[in-house]
């Protein structure tokens, strides 16, 4: 199939999440303060982890790395949608929209792997304390991170292998804030059933293997802890539990599109709102807000600035002038 030679569209245009233009400059304000939020609060939590040493540990490693991902993730389609709220003429290049794909599927396809990643480190966490040091060295530590950045590169070139080359002839209108594969597959000339079947293959999957290893990670712990003491399993029943909100808040969308891409629905670019903005944004809260030794580093990393910063203003104040 030669996508070069049948394909004549070379835009293709975003009908976004609303026509309403009262309603296209309140989401304009309401996601630009969200997109803020998710930049200053992950850049803080990477900040955090890199300037106190007394969280160079596996779990704010890997956490810290989950940050990036998620200021990756907000960023490939946001600020655009952000911007199309003002314009009236939403539109992509072909190229822009490939790209789209590429980014959407890397960093979604990571942050599953490295959420596993994490949900094992709490497990030998709990479940091997005395050989915590030795499991979850440094070289694992790396080990796992590229490991997660590789799935999601691999994940990501095997969809596009499909994709890149797929005639549109026409429509070429994406009922969504960003081109998905999904709604792109509908808009080719071409019977895109088996196309869908590789998505299943591929997204579906990898979603539904990823969620499932995080569920009998959380079981395995909440079992473990519970013959330990009523305290301990209180206190990790409170932590897991939100840890599993934000992980349905994450899988839920991405099994309920990917698992079947045979029919899109207009809610599907509502549920993709939740793995964009909102998780990025929960993920400093739950991780960080929640965790005493991050909420004292942070408190140190401000307190450190505000010093700096007034001992600077008094040096200038009272340097000498040369005139």
């Amino acid at each position: 199939m030669d996508g070069t030679n049948s394909s004549v569209v070379s835009e293709f245009v975003l009908l976004g999440l609303s026509s309403s233009q009262e309603l296209q400059l309140f989401f304009f304000v309401v996601f630009s303060m969200l997109y803020g939020m998710i930049i200053l609060g992950n850049l803080l939590i990477i900040i955090t982890v890199t300037s106190d040493a007394r969280l160079h540990s596996p779990m704010y490693f890997l956490l810290g790395n989950l940050s990036f991902i998620d200021i990756c993730q907000s960023s490939f389609a946001t600020p655009k949608m952000i911007a199309d709220f003002l314009n009236e003429h939403k539109t992509i290049s072909f190229n822009g929209c490939i790209a789209q794909i590429f980014f959407i599927h890397l960093f979604t396809g990571g942050e599953m792997v490295l959420l596993v990643s994490m949900a094992y480190d709490r497990y030998v966490a709990i479940c091997k304390p005395l050989h915590y040091v030795t499991i979850m060295n440094q070289q694992v530590c790396t080990t796992l991170v590229l490991a997660s950045w590789a799935v999601g590169f691999v994940h990501t070139l095997s969809q596009l292998s499909f994709t890149v080359n797929l005639p549109f002839c026409g429509p070429n209108v994406v009922d969504s804030f960003f081109c998905d594969l999904p709604r792109m597959t509908k808009l080719a000339c071409l019977d895109s059933y088996t196309i869908e079947i590789l998505i299943v293959v591929n997204s579906g999957i990898l979603s539904l293997s990823t969620f499932f290893l995080l569920s009998i990670s959380y079981i395995v712990i909440l079992v473990t802890v519970q013959y330990k003491s009523s305290a301990a399993m209180a206190k990790a029943f409170s932590t897991l539990s939100a840890h599993i909100m934000v992980v349905t808040l994450f899988f839920g969308p991405c099994i309920f599109i990917y698992v079947w891409p045979f029919t899109t629905y207009p809610v599907d670019k509502v549920l993709a709102i939740f793995y964009t903005i909102f998780t990025p944004i929960l993920n400093p809260i739950i991780y960080t807000l929640r965790n005493k030794d991050m909420k004292a580093a942070m408190r140190k990393l401000v307190t450190r600035k505000l010093k700096s910063k007034k001992i600077s203003e008094i040096s200038l104040i009272t340097r000498p002038s040369l005139y």
